[in-house]
């Protein structure tokens, strides 16, 4: 490493933080009230020049889910052919 990345490396924590007295901390203790709370999708940069909002994602998926629904319930009219 060079030094500059050293330098940035260096603990800058002060000497009278002594976290060797905490005791009871659990790591993650939150975390389950956290997923449950969060659901965010990360997309593509193409997908997101096209919906370039949060209004624009939902309106997209909630189309693409009638489309959906439709088509099942259209299949589900047609008589079975058999080939």
């Amino acid at each position: 490493m060079n030094r500059e990345i050293d330098a940035e490396m260096e603990d800058e924590l002060r000497p009278e933080y002594d976290f060797s007295h905490l005791s009871g901390g659990v790591r993650g203790k939150y975390v389950e009230r956290y997923r449950a709370g969060t659901n965010l999708v990360l997309l593509d940069s193409d997908v997101a020049q096209a919906f370039p909002t949060e209004d624009s994602v939902n309106e997209a998926l909630r189309l693409l889910m009638q489309v959906a629904q439709r088509q099942s319930a259209n299949q589900s009219l047609e008589p079975n052919v058999l080939k």
